[in-house]
């Protein structure tokens, strides 16, 4: 049934008749989070029978792309299976589910001991997913054909395997729905805003993960880009570091052309990128990597804005300071941003 008025229960002995227009809203938010369950998890039983439990795409791919690929989706399956069954459980016993805050709320450490996991793996198998697609052709041409089949109802792969996340997002919204309907004070919203907290919470960390996994791969991308040749090499990938912002300036170098002219000024590209806790200084070479050129700890750097049009500068000029450099000196630039906009981010 798609609705809990449609249930035969409900209908025989006339329940919603007794409801007010707020009472049936609240039931059919409770009712929501099953039939959306048993939706679910008719996806997820494709995406592990059909996709993962294929031998043919399995042969396709070494035994660590499929775990990479498919991770532990066939435990989120069976936790949702495990869920489901206690909620249609609770509608045998009671068709009011009051108890559905209790039994969510039960679940939780399931919920987060596979889906925390799950998707902080996700931006991995994304990558992976784009470089099946681009260079093994083997596995192209068995996922297409798979993928065709009716079971999938013209959906890929990709849109079953962001399933998991998609749903704890989706069960926090529903418990919200069901909380703003329930009387205040009641059993029933005292149940479902306790569920609600604790997977709040689960959701919280897997946005935490996937953030730091983002900031940890931006970090791998960038050691693998920046060079130090003439400075002393130091690791990028460090615990509780990483890239706050990164853009282009322009150096200005004064040259001295003697008593009573004034200086010359010219420029040259520099790139700034700061990190957490430190600022590196580098130019931009035409392959695209990075030499450094100075580097400072973030705690002695200090930038300096300037009265520009007095010194001839322009108006996005400012002095930045290194107290303690890469050689433990102290070292100034003068830089121009590109931008007013850029100067006052920096």
């Amino acid at each position: 049934f798609c609705f809990w008025q449609e249930i035969p229960e409900v209908k025989s002995q006339r329940l919603l008749e007794g409801l007010t227009p707020q009472q049936h809203h609240l039931q059919e938010a409770l009712f929501e989070v099953i039939t959306s369950e048993a939706s679910y998890l008719r996806s997820l039983s494709v995406a592990t029978s059909h996709f993962k439990g294929s031998l043919v795409l399995q042969e396709t791919l070494t035994r660590a792309e499929v775990h990479r690929l498919f991770s532990n989706l066939q435990q989120v399956r069976d936790v949702s299976e495990r869920f489901l069954l206690e909620l249609e459980e609770q509608m045998d016993k009671d068709v009011f589910l009051a108890g559905l805050g209790t039994v969510a709320l039960k679940h939780c450490p399931a919920f987060h001991r596979v889906y925390v996991p799950y998707v902080t793996n996700q931006m991995y198998q994304a990558q992976l997913m784009q470089q099946l697609m681009r260079e093994n052709w083997r596995f192209r041409q068995v996922l297409r054909k798979l993928e065709e089949q009716p079971v999938c109802q013209r959906q890929p792969l990709k849109s079953f395997l962001v399933l998991p996340f998609q749903r704890i997002t989706r069960l926090k919204i529903l418990l919200e729905n069901i909380l703003k309907l329930a009387l205040v004070g009641s059993e029933l919203a005292g149940s479902i805003s306790a569920a609600l907290r604790a997977v709040g919470e689960i959701v919280s960390e897997c946005n935490e993960n996937v953030r730091r996994m983002k900031q940890t791969e931006e970090l791998v991308l960038l050691e693998k880009q920046v060079e130090f040749v003439k400075t002393k090499s130091i690791p990028l990938i460090s615990r509780g570091r990483w890239l706050v912002r990164a853009g282009n300036f322009s150096q200005i170098l004064i040259q001295e052309v003697g008593v009573g002219s004034r200086p010359r000024l010219s420029t040259k590209p520099i790139h700034l990128h700061l990190f957490s806790d430190l600022l590196l200084l580098s130019r931009r070479r035409d392959d695209g990597r990075f030499s450094v050129k100075d580097y400072a700890q973030t705690s002695h750097v200090r930038a300096e804005p300037l009265k520009a049009e007095p010194l001839g500068l322009p108006n996005t000029a400012f002095l930045l300071c290194l107290s303690c450099n890469h050689r433990g000196a102290t070292a100034e630039f003068l830089l121009k941003a590109d931008s007013t906009a850029g100067w006052q981010r920096w």
